[in-house]
């Protein structure tokens, strides 16, 4: 079974440098690598990682995407003078070469590819190649955009061709259009390109027309690419995520791929001068931990673009930590993606929605007359966008001034978001301990708690309780597991109770007294609970087969009707068109997933719920399951441990009777959970 994270990096990569004044490419310099790698040793990731050596891509290899008369211009620079290095340079676009270019060039080839073996063949689960120079705008004939060879579209033709792979997800969160890799797949259907950039109405370079959301792929290619343009700066956490959950992640789990490739620019994140964007560093682990929940966890990052030093390389940690499965930091800001950021991902599931089942029921159309362009929809914009207060100083260029305060910000905000790993990741506590063999090994098995310790326990918050022996028996388990979470002795866990719904109201409570401010608790089959949900302290979310006719949806308690598929898993649009959402939008402090009896989703349908939602709460979840079902409780141990790559079932499209469902949740709920909205008429309407 594959484990551990591979790390990809050799100091040789930045000894190669501009050596000419050209202010266009100043910024792409050696300290970028050597500044990600010092952090990753500060933060002790280092050692955490499987180091795999690096090796020089071979012609062949890079003639999969690009011609010998290109290689033979970059092989003869090795021996050219300034003059000639700047002459050759001229010939491409923002691209400056050097003598070590072409052996660096064929590191970076090398190392990326070196990755792909090391996930392919099982040394790895997954991991990252820190890699100079990158390769996204690199075109079959021409450098580009700092890029020389293309490292991770050769690295797609390689494993299609070592591996036999037919399905692999390219995901470019660089702030620029990887052009060179859309070129080289827009024909390909075995290959889904996913980017997103700063494009403002093709006013940004690249400047290509191509780059915007209706540039779908051509011939069989059609639908596997998916353009998402930034038509304004200072797009933050939230407009990345609406963007995951919206498009990305939809159409990628129908695509099912077998292999991820990310091309890692942080020029996305805040404080660069390039994308003038405000994502911070967290962002990018947790579009990462939607991403490793894909092709069973292979996984392969590989470093394009970032050039604030700071911000790319507490971003390349926070991508690594995650890679290691660590648990996720609480994602910072308000979760509501601006009106811009909307418009764009409308576009882009109009423009689709031939394609993909998940938006056949589409009803939204491409907006040709772009209302960001209209004063008025602008105003209303920047009152309802907010950011970071020192964010907003990234958008413009970066001065040195600037600079200097984005550095002060990331400090102070490492040290608030980050915190001490829990010494266990999953913990479970289970009626029938002779079935404690058939968890996952990674899995503590705990014992229920004392009873005395736990009378003294329920008697300080609710006195009747104590003397309802049943009643105290149910708590047992779940009163264990969740004191270990709150003390951070775990990370998350299971426990098994004959009473749901008692064990979950008195675990409530027990949160609320702990000093929790928000639980999120999720309600799978017939558990009725009698909370208080007024203060906003508890979102109850049901997810129930039949209408609750008594009950109408309100803020904090929602009632998800779901009919399921009876062969396959149809339960990916709620997740990610509802739950995910508004879940990230209340942003809790800890979720407890209830399943009870008569129960409406599936083992696989509750798997994908609780693995989605661990990038939630610093992964702090606690699933009750009443009525013992081994299997039930096998799944959720695997996927809460992480080990190994959850399985979710085959993909099934929402029937139409489900997506009316989430249509009808998202107009009742969208002004009050902002992520919900993914049209321009939702944004409008729902401020």
């Amino acid at each position: 079974m594959a484990s551990g994270t591979a790390l990809i990096y050799d100091d040789e990569m930045t000894s190669y440098k501009l050596l000419w004044d050209n202010p266009e490419c100043d910024i792409e310099v050696p300290e970028r690598l050597l500044s990600s790698y010092e952090q990753l040793k500060r933060y002790h990731l280092l050692e955490r990682c499987v180091h795999v050596p690096v090796r020089e891509g071979t012609e062949e290899e890079i003639m999969l995407v690009h011609s010998s008369e290109y290689l033979e211009v970059v092989k003869s620079t090795q021996t050219m003078n300034e003059e000639e290095l700047r002459r050759v340079s001229g010939n491409y676009d923002a691209v400056y070469f050097h003598p070590n270019t072409y052996r660096c060039a064929k590191l970076a080839v090398g190392a990326t590819l070196q990755l792909v073996d090391s996930v392919m063949s099982g040394k790895v689960c997954n991991g990252m190649a820190l890699v100079r120079p990158p390769g996204h705008h690199s075109q079959r004939n021409a450098a580009n955009g700092f890029c020389v060879f293309n490292n991770v579209a050769i690295a797609a033709q390689y494993a299609k061709r070592r591996y036999g792979l037919q399905r692999i997800l390219i995901v470019d969160w660089d702030v620029h259009h990887g052009q060179g890799i859309q070129y080289v797949f827009e024909e390909d259907p075995s290959v889904l390109y996913y980017s997103w950039h700063r494009y403002e109405h093709q006013q940004f370079w690249p400047l290509l027309r191509e780059s915007d959301y209706d540039a779908v792929g051509q011939g069989k290619g059609k639908g596997f690419n998916l353009n998402v343009p930034w038509n304004k700066v200072g797009m933050g956490n939230s407009d990345y995520l609406a963007a995951f959950f919206h498009v990305l992640l939809p159409v990628a789990f129908e695509f099912v791929p077998e292999l991820i490739l990310v091309s890692s620019g942080y020029d996305s994140g805040i404080g660069d001068p390039e994308g003038q964007m405000n994502a911070t560093p967290e962002c990018f682990a947790h579009l990462t931990h939607f991403l490793m929940q894909l092709a069973n966890g292979r996984l392969c990052a590989v470093l394009e673009g970032g050039y604030h030093l700071k911000s790319l390389s507490e971003s390349v940690c926070m991508t690594v930590k995650t890679l290691l499965r660590d648990p996720l930091p609480q994602i910072s800001g308000e979760m509501a993606p601006c009106l811009s950021a909307v418009e764009s991902i409308q576009n882009v599931r109009a423009a689709h929605k031939p394609y993909w089942k998940c938006l056949m029921y589409e009803e939204a159309t491409p907006l040709h007359n772009l209302v960001t362009k209209s004063k008025q929809m602008m105003e209303a914009e920047l009152i309802q966008t907010s950011t970071h207060p020192t964010a907003k100083q990234a958008v413009g260029k970066t001065n040195s001034d600037e600079a200097i305060k984005i550095d002060r910000f990331l400090e102070s905000h490492m040290k608030k978001i980050l915190f001490p790993v829990p010494p266990v990741k999953t913990a479970a506590a289970i009626v029938s301990k002779a079935d404690a063999h058939l968890l996952p090994i990674s899995v503590q098995v705990e014992m229920e708690m004392n009873a005395q310790e736990l009378k003294t326990l329920v008697s300080a918050l609710d006195a009747e309780l104590v003397k309802e022996e049943r009643a105290l028996l149910s708590l047992q388990n779940v009163v264990a597991i969740l004191d270990k979470i709150l003390k951070k002795k775990v990370c998350n866990g299971i426990a098994e109770s004959s009473l749901a719904s008692v064990s979950t109201t008195f675990a409530l409570k027990h949160c609320f007294d702990f000093g929790l401010q928000r639980v999120l608790c999720i309600v799978v089959g017939d558990v009725d609970l009698e909370l208080d949900l007024d203060d906003g302290k508890i979102l109850l979310m049901n997810i129930c087969q039949k209408q609750q006719t008594e009950k109408t949806n309100s803020k904090y308690h929602i009632s998800l009707n779901w009919r399921e598929d009876a062969e396959r898993n149809n339960f990916f649009c709620a997740v990610l068109g509802f739950i995910l959402p508004v879940a990230y939008s209340y942003q809790p402090d800890l979720m407890i997933i209830v399943i009870g009896p008569n129960r409406s989703l599936g083992i696989n349908g509750i798997s994908l719920l609780t693995c989605l939602l661990q990038g939630l709460a610093e992964s702090r979840i606690l699933v009750v399951i009443q009525d013992t079902e081994i299997k039930l409780v096998q799944s959720v141990a695997k996927t809460l441990s992480g080990v190994p790559a959850p399985d979710f079932g085959a993909y099934a499209p929402a029937s139409q009777e489900n997506v009316l469902e989430i249509k009808r949740l998202r107009n009742q709920l969208q002004q009050e959970w902002k992520m919900l909205r993914c049209s321009v008429r939702d944004w409008i309407f729902g401020s």
